[in-house]
């Protein structure tokens, strides 16, 4: 497996950038950084998830935009500062490509192609925050957790997802009970299977059918400014 953003780099490009990258693995839940926390280093994940939350005076999180092996998180400090928009948490766990920021920032600028690729993908994300905010506020639970594990399985290149009931109703805002509600309909219904903190998608044909129309729609916008915009 490899980061997308990583590959549509130039041979220069990449030369210049690989003594400031390196490879490391993360851990579900490790937090990258804060909100409002200056951050030195860029993540670019190989196939672990990455997600955006905003945290609540409750201590509550709510998730803005998630982020795998398609993308970047830091990206829009190395461009604008250093201080981080939201808090950035690893979801899944698995390897990272981290990049130092200043040499990510000075590549890019002496680079149209690469800041232009770079400015594209912190668009798909911010769309991706403002899609989730639309989502929060119009659509019921199941079709929203749905759209959620197909994006996660999207970008995990898996099946096979370890999240809690706990863990999932923090990322959409909603109480535990509503996830194990939604969980147990999807199950009956031979979508998903789910035991023990693991979710099985089983059926990601019906289950598509089932999601909210935020996850085709996010899949297009990135579709359309990042692959297409390449070409």
């Amino acid at each position: 497996m490899k980061n997308l953003l990583l590959s549509m780099l130039s041979p220069s490009d990449r030369k210049t950038l690989e003594p400031h990258m390196k490879l490391a693995r993360f851990e579900q839940q490790h937090v990258l950084f804060d909100a409002d926390e200056q951050i030195g280093q860029v993540y670019f994940p190989i196939n672990a998830v990455i997600s955006l939350v905003v945290t609540l005076s409750t201590g509550e999180t709510i998730e803005a935009a998630m982020v795998g092996m398609d993308g970047v998180v830091g990206a829009s400090a190395a461009l604008n500062g250093k201080v981080s928009l939201s808090r950035g948490i690893v979801q899944l766990s698995g390897d990272i490509v981290v990049c130092d920021i200043d040499a990510l920032k000075s590549v890019a600028l002496q680079n149209p192609k690469l800041l232009s690729l770079l400015i594209r993908h912190e668009q798909t994300v911010y769309a991706q925050a403002q899609q989730s905010a639309a989502c929060f506020a119009t659509h019921l639970v199941e079709a929203r957790l749905c759209r959620w594990l197909l994006r996660a399985r999207d970008l995990s290149n898996s099946d096979n997802l370890p999240f809690t009931q706990e863990y999932l109703g923090q990322m959409l805002g909603v109480r535990r009970t509503s996830v194990t509600a939604v969980a147990h309909t999807l199950q009956e219904a031979g979508l998903i299977k789910y035991a023990r903190g693991k979710i099985q998608i089983v059926d990601a044909k019906e289950l598509q059918e089932s999601a909210c129309e935020c996850y085709g729609s996010v899949k297009a916008l990135y579709k359309s400014l990042i692959l297409n915009a390449e070409k």
